[in-house]
């Protein structure tokens, strides 16, 4: 049996697919307390749910929200930086942009490490490699004894040219192993790669997190032993591929985006599967909603991405106002609107939604666990939208008249208006934040929304998929089967992959295909060592000279003339990405790339679905011109396979898809809910 498992920060999902090709799915509370609790709680249910052995499960593929929790929430460790003198303010520094450029109230997150606890030390490293100050060692004791003296348990270095030459990186390392009981992150390691301000954010980033998932991994691992499993434990990265929990736990920069990576990978690939490979993946979960554009059944991948802001974004100029990250990611884009998301008047009053969450705990009024201030899915529920009668296939019961009340008090009230407009109003506010993200990774980047079909899962995803699209004039949503479990088959369809890099820059017609060759061989037998019958790909970062950014280009074997082919490659992708080429001005190769992957397993095949009792009806509510009405209430088996007119509601036992009026539905062959917008 292999399980797949996506923790968000309310709900927990799994996913286990038999030796037999059943498939069994759970939901259940994410345990804020420890996440890893939900795991093993989820993994034990479904080994008795299916008389299976724990020592006959073979693999566990985790996507985890802990990495990026730790930054959102600012749980990291006490961080410490040591760096090259004169480059102490890097951090703060950054590249002098602003990513609200017209918003003055708005302010950049404080660095990660405080400039109290960013040491200098003399030292400089040439741009060839070659060693121009020797370390001076006296100043890195001092550094390291005031470090120890300020109780920092985790340490980033990054030394000025370290992705050249390593060998005072490695020397600090030494000494800083030998000094304490801490975690110590080398830029030389994470990101042996140009650009001192990127290398010092990753690097930082990686050493802010590196205790927490290493504890996390560690702990983890104690107890599935004691379950009895001994199945490999691997973790989904950002970039759409899977890799051990040993590297995770040594490099958690890699999994920082996991878990919408795996929604990402399964819309690609259920795509494929239907022949429906132009889409818009938008998942949204409990805390928040993500969107990534597909073209072509191809997962799109960026070379860095940004963490912690309003809104998170992969491979943009201005970023989100979080902390850059240079890993390879899934493209996507991020923001606070979940079925969590707390709403709230606001001094001017206006209604907001998020992006502060309820999470898991206390969770919605309506969970009945403690929570007090109202929620989008309170404000579902009080629509009408959500069954009453509970969620997860009645696991989890939702008090509706707690929800009234909230709503009602908190919102309603204070506005003027009526409970179910004020409930309505949150609903429409919600679909607008998200359509902010649908936005970012198609119109603003080229790509017209409307030449594509919105995949919508996660829980709450199916409930706002037919407004959005409406407003951004996209003609077909699809709901695929499982809808709310939908990343943690994501999970089970990803294989190995693990990336290396090397800064080169030089100009591509200065290449000596055997110097290039003998670069490669390297990279090749440090992927090796970790995936050892991988498949090789190979690829350069281009730019025209002076150009400040690059381009990636994909090398093919046996190319005699590789400068010419790498000239070609970046010119036409220049054309593609902006129009136009400069055949005339010199083309310089930044980095060589070396990418090891496994083929990807196929994503597992859902049964059938079955029609399930005669459905009901439930009073919803559509706005002042409709009103409330009885609408149908159905099961995605009951939903016929020709196109009926909305409005009705096709409840999973793991998501709520809601097709209002005017707007018509079925089920494809592959039980997929097809609407018609």
């Amino acid at each position: 049996m292999r399980i797949g498992i996506d923790i968000g920060g309310t709900f927990t999902d799994l996913v286990a697919v038999g030796n037999d090709g059943r498939v069994d799915v759970l939901k259940l509370p994410s345990t804020p307390e420890d996440f890893g609790q939900a795991l093993l709680n989820g993994i034990d249910t479904i080994l008795k749910r299916t008389e299976t052995s724990a020592s006959l499960v073979t693999e566990l593929v985790h996507g985890t929200t802990v990495a990026a929790n730790a930054i959102l929430s600012e749980a990291g460790a006490k961080t410490g930086l040591i760096t090259t003198r004169g480059f102490r303010d890097v951090l703060e520094i950054g590249r002098l942009r602003m990513s609200r450029l017209y918003d003055f109230s708005w302010e950049k997150p404080p660095p990660l490490v405080p400039r109290l606890l960013r040491r200098e030390v003399t030292e400089r490293v040439g741009v060839d490699g070659t060693v121009q100050i020797v370390l001076d060692e006296a100043e890195v004791t001092d550094a390291i004894a005031f470090l120890k003296a300020e109780k920092v348990t985790s340490v980033a270095v990054c030394l000025l040219h370290a992705y050249v030459n390593p060998a005072h990186e490695v020397r600090i390392g030494d000494m800083l192993r030998k000094a304490g009981n801490w975690t110590v992150s080398l830029s030389s390691e994470v990101l042996p790669e140009i650009r001192e301000f990127e290398r010092t954010s990753t690097t930082v980033v990686n050493a802010y997190i590196l205790p927490v998932v290493q504890h996390y991994v560690q702990g983890l691992k104690r107890n599935l032993e004691a379950m009895g499993t001994k199945a490999p434990l691997r973790m989904m990265q950002s970039g759409g591929g899977v890799m051990d929990a040993e590297t995770a736990a040594v490099l958690p920069v890699q999994i920082i985006e996991s878990g919408p990576a795996a929604g990402v990978v399964a819309t690609a690939a259920l795509g494929r599967r239907i022949g429906c490979e132009d889409l818009i993946a938008f998942d949204m979960g409990g805390t928040t909603a993500k969107a990534a554009l597909i073209e072509g059944g191809q997962v799109p991948r960026a070379m860095d991405c940004d963490v912690g802001g309003e809104i998170s974004l992969s491979g943009r100029l201005l970023g989100g106002g979080g902390y850059p990250i240079r890993v390879p990611c899934v493209d996507l884009a991020e923001v606070g609107a979940g079925g969590g998301s707390v709403l709230r008047v606001d001094a001017g009053g206006v209604l907001q939604v998020g992006p502060e969450s309820a999470g898991a705990d206390p969770g919605p009024v309506c969970y009945g666990q403690g929570g007090l201030k109202p929620t989008l899915t309170d404000a579902n529920l009080v629509l009408g939208y959500l069954n009453p009668k509970g969620l997860a296939g009645g696991t989890l019961r939702l008090d509706l008249e707690a929800a009234r009340k909230c709503v009602q008090e908190t919102v309603a009230d204070p506005m003027g208006f009526s409970v179910e407009e004020a409930a309505l109003g949150a609903h429409r506010i919600a679909g607008a934040r998200m359509v902010r993200a649908v936005r970012a990774v198609s119109a603003e980047r080229g790509h017209d929304p409307r030449r594509f079909t919105l995949l919508a899962f996660g829980g709450s995803g199916p409930l706002h998929a037919v407004g959005m699209a409406q407003e951004l004039g996209i003609p077909q949503v699809l709901v695929p089967g499982s809808p709310g479990v939908f990343s943690a088959f994501g999970l089970l369809g990803a294989g190995m992959q693990y990336d290396r890099v090397r800064t080169v820059l030089m100009p591509v017609d200065d290449l000596v295909p055997e110097t290039v060759d003998r670069l490669f061989e390297e990279m090749a037998a440090e992927a090796r060592e970790m995936i050892p019958d991988a498949e090789l790909s190979r690829s350069a970062d281009l730019r025209y000279v002076s150009q400040s950014y690059e381009l990636s280009v994909s090398i093919p074997e046996g190319d005699s003339d590789l400068g010419v082919c790498l000239r070609e490659g970046f010119e036409a992708a220049h054309e593609r990405m902006y129009g136009h080429r400069a055949e005339n001005d010199p083309v310089e190769v930044v980095t060589f790339r070396l990418r090891a992957s496994l083929p990807a397993p196929e994503l597992p095949a859902q049964a059938p679905v079955k029609a399930e009792g005669e459905g009901g009806f439930r009073r919803a509510y559509f706005g002042s011109g409709v009103g409330w009405i009885e609408v149908p209430v159905l099961s995605r088996g009951n939903l016929p396979t020709e196109s009926a007119a909305g409005p009705f509601i096709v409840e999973d036992y793991d998501a709520t898809t809601l097709v209002p009026p005017d707007v018509r539905a079925h089920l494809d062959r592959w039980g997929n809910v097809v609407i018609a917008v």
